[in-house]
């Protein structure tokens, strides 16, 4: 998952702030590993100019779900920084809710290490049905984080809650032996609504 200055959830050095995905305009760098072709979809869920993504999906000669960067679709991109009609829109055209990027991670690890609890509930909602509900929610990136793993990081209360709703594991550990509960900080809500999760199934 491409996110800026942060690895597996955690803040890099500030010396590393100015490397990054954005040029000062704010778009896909040019000598970026995005492909010509797929640079004004990119820009467009990157900064969530609707009608950019809608001229881009509509010239589009490939694959809405062809890597953009970083093995990221489009729609992971949308999902990691928060464009909800962004989104809306991709799903609409058919984005697949379950590709991976080059780290195993598919839009809802984005949507939930954001905190964006509209598109969890978005992407949740269009799932086909329970099984791919269950798929995402089970789904771990290269670390073994699940979606609730990159929501526990950011202590995202809301999502938190929606993922657990849905069916979310609180006791999956990742490669590291550690499960959702131990990402958040000790004495915060989030910490106590999983260890209150992690406990009803122990």
């Amino acid at each position: 998952m491409a996110v800026p200055g942060r690895r597996n959830g955690l803040m890099e050095d500030d010396e590393n702030e100015e490397e990054g995905l954005f040029e000062e305009e704010g778009l896909v760098e040019s000598d970026s590993d995005t492909p010509p072709h797929l640079r004004p979809l990119a820009e467009a869920a990157q900064v969530g100019d609707v009608d950019a993504l809608i001229a881009a999906v509509d010239n589009l000669s490939s694959s809405i779900d062809e890597p953009v960067e970083d093995g990221d679709t489009a729609l992971h991109l949308a999902c990691l920084f928060g464009h909800l009609p962004c989104v809306q829109v991709l799903l609409e055209r058919g984005a697949n809710m379950e590709a991976k990027d080059e780290d195993g991670a598919i839009p809802l690890h984005d949507a939930c290490a954001g905190g964006f609890t509209e598109i969890v509930r978005l992407l949740i909602n269009s799932a086909t049905n329970s099984d791919c509900v269950q798929r995402m929610l089970e789904t771990i990136d290269v670390d073994g984080d699940t979606p609730l793993h990159h929501a526990a990081r950011g202590e995202h209360v809301d999502v938190i809650q929606l993922l657990l709703a849905s069916g979310a594991s609180s006791t999956k550990a990742n490669i590291y032996g550690k499960i959702p509960t131990e990402l958040s900080d000790p004495e915060t809500q989030a910490r106590r609504i999983l260890e209150a999760a992690a406990n009803a199934v122990a």
